[in-house]
């Protein structure tokens, strides 16, 4: 059997993370420049949006699926005073290289595809950067879903790189992601008939139906010590949020600046419109983010 079924929940719900944002692009608040920059020997393309008084940059990071630059997303952020690239992923749109996804019948997490993925977040970050007229504003990645995966690992490869914000990013390996998506079905009730015991059951002991090398963000998130925000559904079927959320307690107990908000009636999509609170409270901690940059460099 190919991959095709691999992340198929992801597909769908990734693209809302770039599209059911009001697409307004008014220049009275911001410009937009379009860039084109080179990752592991291909060119990426896409643009960057700057306002006029920028309180922290942000490169934004796809989940899975063929995913083009996040214009709505991006617009949102730079009238809100965030300084964003935003670029059509690796094979898709005008950027160059080879999509690795489902609809192509390849395997899209396994872990050179997503250490690939991560390389493109790091070059974007180099690229946005050197655009910023302020070069000490804090510059942090955003993403969605399969970005909890990708974004940790460019963290670690850029230390330029200096805080994460994560919609619905699962903080388990690939594989455990595998079993209990295979177990939800994609069942919007399945929280009604299963309890979270029963989901750490499955996840433990269910036998994998692909054979490839798991990635565990973790492994990342246990070097890092940059400030990193979780937005969670409680009803996600998509992601096992309880697992998460553990996970990430025990890095918090150990010292890691790691915060996560649980909204117990959103699922998996917790970035759209739809769900604006999600949103506004990523952009509250992101300006928190540039508030505590700002009062560091004003000691020197």
């Amino acid at each position: 059997m190919k991959f095709r079924l691999l992340i198929l929940f992801y597909c769908f719900s990734s693209r809302l993370f770039a599209q059911t944002l009001p697409d307004s692009t008014s220049q009275s608040a911001f410009t937009i420049e379009s860039i084109k920059f080179n990752s592991a020997g291909i060119t990426l393309e896409g643009e960057i949006f700057k306002p006029k008084h920028a309180h922290a940059a942000i490169v934004l990071v796809h989940g899975s699926g063929q995913e083009m630059r996040m214009t709505g997303m991006a617009s949102f952020l730079a009238k809100n005073g965030i300084a964003v690239l935003t670029y059509d992923k690796r094979g898709v749109g005008k950027s160059g290289g080879v999509y690795a996804g489902p609809e192509a019948g390849t395997n899209n997490i396994d872990s050179a595809n997503l250490n690939l993925l991560a390389l493109d977040a790091s070059a974007a970050s180099n690229i946005l950067l050197a655009h910023l007229t302020d070069k000490n504003l804090p510059t942090g990645l955003m993403g969605f879903s399969q970005a909890g995966w990708i974004i940790p690992l460019a963290a670690k490869k850029n230390s330029q790189i200096s805080f994460m914000v994560i919609f619905s990013g699962p903080v388990v390996t690939t594989l455990e992601q595998l079993r209990f998506q295979f177990y939800t079905q994609g069942q919007s009730t399945f929280w009604e008939t299963h309890t979270e015991a029963e989901a750490r059951e499955h996840i433990s002991n269910d036998p994998d139906r692909y054979q490839f090398a798991g990635t565990d963000p973790r492994d990342a998130l246990s070097t890092l010590s940059i400030p990193g925000l979780w937005i969670f559904g409680g009803k996600d079927i998509q992601i096992p949020v309880g697992l998460s959320i553990e996970r990430l307690n025990v890095l918090k107990a150990k010292g890691k600046p790691y915060h996560y908000q649980l909204f117990p009636a959103l699922g998996h999509n917790t970035s759209s419109n739809k769900s604006p609170e999600t949103l506004h409270y990523a952009l509250r901690w992101i300006k928190t983010i540039g508030e505590a940059n700002k009062k560091s460099l004003n000691k020197y």
